[in-house]
C-alpha cells in the first residue's frame, strides 16, 4: 500500500473513482479501497488522500453495484476516528436516503454503514436523527435481508442511548416493529432486537407497546437460546421490561420466572443478567417472591391482593389466588391473604339512587370500571366532547336527558326509548361476562385495623414509637401477649381450621384470624406498616416462625450534640413482650427466631 501510494498508484486509483463513468470501474475500486482498509496502516495512508470524499461522491451515483461497493467501503474505514467524523459530516444524510431504496442489497449496505458510525459516536446518532432516518430504519426492522434487520437494530440501539432519540423512536412504533424481528430465526437478529428491546424497555409506554404487540412471547422464548450472547441479552430485556407489575405479571405467566431459575441453576448459562432479571420479575410479583425467597425488603411494599401461600421449592408453579380459592378445602396450611379494599367501592353500587342510569342495575363492582370505559364507546363523539369534567358516564348523562326530553314526544320515541335501552341491556350483559373478573373478598377487619393505625399510631412523633405501638397493636389483634412456657398451650392451629370450615376454604383473609402465631403477626405489622409509612422488611423462618426487622437511629450517648449514629437493626417482638425491640445478632433475637 505504501508502495502504490510512494508510486502515484493510490491517486490514480481515486481518479478512477472520481473522474471515470463507467460504473465497474468505480465499483471494483471502492471494493479495492475496502478490502485494503481492512488494515489499520492502510487506513491511515487512505485518509491521508482524503478516500472520504471520492467514496461519498459514489453514493450518488445511479448504479445499485457502485452505491453497495461505496457503502461497504465506508463501513471498513469508520475503524479510522478522522474518516468516520467525515462521514458523519458528510455521508449520513446519503446512506438515509439509501435507506428507502428497493434494492434489499443496497439498504443492508447502507444500514451496516450506519451501523458502525453510530457505534460509540453520539454525534453521528444525532445527524442520522436529523437527516430523518429514524422513521426508515423502524421501517427497516421488518426488511427481508437479515443483514438489514440486525443493523437497523443495532443503529437504533446506538442512537437510543440519547433520550430526546430515544422517545423519538419510540414515538415512530419501533416497539410493534420488533415483535417480527424476536420471532426470527437468525440469531444476530435475535441478539441485535433484544438489544433494542432493553434500550427501549424503560418507558412505561414502550413497554405497553411492546406486550399488546405480542412481543413479550417470543422474547421469553429467547430465554431458551442456546446461544450464550443472545440469552444474555433476553435476560438483560426481561429485566428491564419488569419493571412494572402488568409486565412483570405477565412475563410470569409466559414461564420467564421458571426458565429464570432453571438458567441460574445451570454454572454454565447463569450470567449477571438472569440474576437480576429474576430478582426484578420478584419484586414486582411480592406473593411468588415471599413464597419462594421467604424475604421481602422494606421496598416491597405488600398490596392488595398479596398472599402468604407458604414457602415454595425453586420450579415449583405457585398458583394464583383465584386458582387456590376454587380448590376444595384440604388439610394443608391455610393461604393468607391481604384485601384492604375501601368498603364504599364495594358498596357504592347499593347506595346509588334508583335513577342515576342505567349503570346501577346488576353491575358488580369488579366489572363497574370497565364497562364504564366501554360503554363510552358507544355514544356519539360529539355528546362525548360536551361532557363536563367530572360526570361518571356519558351514559349518565344521555340517559337522564331522554327522560327529560320524553314528555311530549309521541309513541315513536317511546319505543325507541325501549330498543335502546334492550341494546344496552345485551351490551350489560356482555360486557359483565367479558369483565367478570375474579376478585377476593373485600377485608373490611383489615381495611378497619389500618384506619385506627393511621389514626393512632402515625401522629407518633419518632419512629421508635410508631414502631412500639404498632407492635402492641397488631399482638391485641391477634390473641395478645403470651407466655413463652405457655405457647405451646396457644391454640392457633385449631382457630385457624375453624375459620378455614366456617368460609369452606384453605383462602383466609387475615382480618379474619383473632388468634395468630408469629407468622400471621409478622405478617400484618409489615402490612400496617407499610400503609402507614414505616419501613421493615418481612423475613420466613422455620416451624411457622416469622419476624419483622427495623432499623433505627440510636439516639446519642449523652453530652453529645449533633453527633449522626448510623442505623441498627432491630427484631421486633409480636408474641412475648409486644413492642420489645431485639438488636439483631443477640442472643435475644436469635432465640425469637427459632424454636
Amino acid at each position: 500500500m505504501q508502495l502504490i501510494q510512494q508510486t502515484g498508484g493510490l491517486k490514480k486509483l481515486l481518479s478512477f473513482v472520481g473522474d471515470s463513468a463507467v460504473p465497474d470501474i468505480q465499483k471494483n475500486a471502492a471494493k479495492a479501497i475496502a478490502k485494503a482498509a481492512y488494515d489499520s496502516e492502510n487506513r491511515k495512508i487512505l485518509n491521508e488522500e482524503e478516500v472520504e470524499n471520492c467514496l461519498i461522491n459514489l453514493l450518488e451515483i445511479d448504479n445499485d453495484g457502485v452505491k453497495v461497493a461505496a457503502s461497504q467501503a465506508i463501513s471498513a474505514m469508520c475503524e479510522n476516528l478522522s474518516s468516520k467524523r467525515v462521514f458523519g459530516l458528510q455521508g449520513i444524510p446519503q446512506l438515509v436516503e439509501l435507506l428507502s431504496s428497493n434494492n434489499e442489497e443496497v439498504k443492508e449496505a447502507a444500514v451496516i454503514a450506519l451501523a458502525n458510525l453510530t457505534t460509540a459516536s453520539p454525534s453521528n446518532s444525532s445527524t442520522v436523527a436529523e437527516a430523518e432516518g429514524i422513521e426508515p430504519l423502524v421501517k427497516t426492522l421488518n426488511a427481508q435481508r437479515d443483514g438489514a434487520v440486525a443493523n437497523a437494530a443495532a443503529v437504533l440501539t446506538n442512537m437510543a442511548m440519547q433520550e430526546p432519540l430515544r422517545l423519538s423512536i419510540q414515538s415512530h412504533g419501533a416497539m410493534s416493529a420488533l415483535a417480527e424481528p424476536l420471532r426470527s430465526t437468525n440469531s444476530q437478529v435475535q441478539s441485535r432486537a433484544v438489544l433494542l428491546v432493553a434500550a427501549l424497555g424503560c418507558d412505561a409506554d414502550a413497554r405497553a407497546e411492546l406486550r399488546n404487540a405480542g412481543g413479550l412471547g417470543p422474547l421469553v422464548e429467547l430465554l431458551h437460546s442456546k446461544n450464550k450472547e443472545v440469552r444474555r441479552n433476553a435476560c438483560w430485556a426481561v429485566m428491564v421490561c419488569a419493571s412494572d407489575e402488568l409486565t412483570a405479571v405477565e412475563l410470569c405467566r409466559l414461564g420467564a420466572l421458571d426458565i429464570l431459575e432453571e438458567i441460574n441453576l445451570s454454572t454454565g448459562r447463569k450470567n449477571n443478567f438472569s440474576e437480576a432479571a429474576l430478582e426484578k420479575l420478584l419484586d414486582n410479583n411480592l406473593s411468588q417472591k415471599y413464597s419462594q425467597m421467604g424475604y421481602l425488603s422494606s421496598s416491597n411494599i405488600i398490596t392488595d391482593g398479596f398472599y402468604d401461600y407458604g414457602q415454595i421449592k425453586p420450579g415449583i408453579k405457585l398458583l394464583s389466588l383465584e386458582e387456590l380459592s376454587m380448590q376444595e378445602l384440604t388439610d394443608r396450611r391455610a393461604t393468607i391473604f391481604i384485601n384492604a379494599k375501601p368498603q364504599e367501592d364495594v358498596l357504592a353500587v347499593e347506595e346509588k339512587p334508583q335513577n342515576s342510569s342505567y349503570e346501577q342495575t346488576t353491575l358488580s363492582p369488579v366489572s363497574r370500571k370497565s364497562s364504564r370505559e366501554k360503554s363510552s364507546l358507544l355514544v356519539s363523539p360529539v355528546e362525548e366532547k360536551q361532557e363536563p369534567p367530572g360526570r361518571r358516564s356519558s351514559f349518565s348523562k344521555s340517559s337522564s336527558r331522554e327522560k327529560g326530553s320524553r314528555k311530549g314526544k309521541g309513541k315513536k320515541e317511546e319505543e325507541k326509548m325501549i330498543d335502546v335501552t334492550q341494546v344496552i341491556s345485551k351490551v350489560q350483559d356482555e360486557i359483565n361476562q367479558e369483565n367478570a373478573q375474579w376478585q377476593p373478598p373485600p377485608d373490611f377487619v383489615l381495611l378497619d385495623y389500618i384506619n385506627d393505625a393511621s389514626k393512632t399510631i402515625l401522629p407518633l412523633t419518632t419512629t421508635r414509637e410508631q414502631v412500639v405501638a404498632l407492635a402492641q397493636f397488631v399482638a391485641d389483634k391477634m390473641g395478645g401477649a403470651i407466655e413463652k412456657e405457655k405457647l405451646h398451650d396457644f391454640s392457633w392451629e385449631l382457630h385457624i381450621s375453624e375459620i378455614e370450615y366456617e368460609l369452606k376454604s384453605n383462602v383466609v383473609p387475615i382480618g379474619k384470624v383473632k388468634k395468630g402465631t408469629f407468622y400471621h403477626r409478622a405478617l400484618l405489622f409489615k402490612v400496617i406498616a407499610d400503609r402507614i409509612g414505616i419501613g421493615c422488611s418481612l423475613v420466613r423462618g422455620e416451624y411457622n416462625r416469622a419476624w419483622n426487622e427495623v432499623k433505627l437511629v440510636d439516639d446519642s450517648p449523652q453530652g453529645v450534640t449533633g453527633l449522626l449514629l448510623p442505623p441498627q437493626e432491630y427484631i421486633v417482638d409480636l408474641m412475648f413482650e409486644p413492642g420489645f425491640l431485639m438488636k439483631q445478632g443477640s442472643a435475644e433475637a436469635d432465640q425469637y427466631k427459632r424454636i
